[in-house]
């Protein structure tokens, strides 16, 4: 399965979402076919289940979106990218600052709802700095995906949640070293460019 949302992801021959509705579709195969586990009873249980953990993590999807209307309203996201760049002009400085600024972004709303917020607002602001936008991209990517992580609008800790019928705070306790690595990466990624620039400099020469 990793093998065919991996492989056909990273090689265009389909979506994320249309990755997830052929690993389902593999998984029922293999299920009722190969290991011959799953029976049509077992349906209606799975389906429930499934449910019940889409239904969390859409509310909190819902919220986040709308807490991204009202910062957008506010032009909360226009004073903040303002407030940095007055700070300072040294770009790395300014990168450390919006790292900042999207980890904590990153622990109350929605990814999606986040990138389609900030990214134009930003942008500006690093072409202005003369940091590379690929470069910023994947930076920005890295931090919201840490958010995801991270209490206390986490998805991904609501979806283990549903999964492993943990409390959400045994998840949180045993997250923290993954935490902690996922902050030593974005290190790495925000202040050696070359680690998210090497590649597409290889494909545009």
């Amino acid at each position: 399965m990793p093998i065919i949302i991996l492989g056909g992801i990273y090689g265009g021959i389909f979506t994320p979402t249309e990755a997830a509705n052929v690993a389902v579709i593999y998984g029922l195969l293999v299920g009722f076919f190969v290991y011959r586990e799953l029976k049509i009873s077992d349906l209606v249980p799975i389906l429930r289940s499934a449910a019940i953990s889409t239904s969390m993590v859409m509310l909190i999807i819902a919220t986040a979106s709308a807490f991204g209307l009202i910062l957008t309203r506010e032009m909360v996201p226009n004073t903040v990218a303002n407030f940095l760049i007055d700070i300072s002009n040294n770009k790395y400085v300014l990168l450390m600052m919006v790292n900042v600024m999207l980890l904590i972004v990153g622990t109350f709303m929605e990814t999606n709802a986040a990138i389609i917020i900030l990214a134009p607002i930003f942008y500006p602001v690093i072409l202005k700095m003369g940091i590379d936008p690929i470069h910023f991209g994947v930076v920005m990517v890295v931090n919201l995906a840490i958010g995801m992580i991270t209490p206390p609008l986490g998805v991904n800790l609501f979806v283990a949640c549903g999964l492993t019928k943990l409390s959400i705070e045994r998840i949180v306790n045993a997250n923290w070293v993954y935490l902690i690595v996922s902050l030593l990466v974005l290190a790495l990624i925000t202040f050696v460019p070359v680690i998210s620039l090497w590649l597409p400099n290889l494909f545009m020469r």
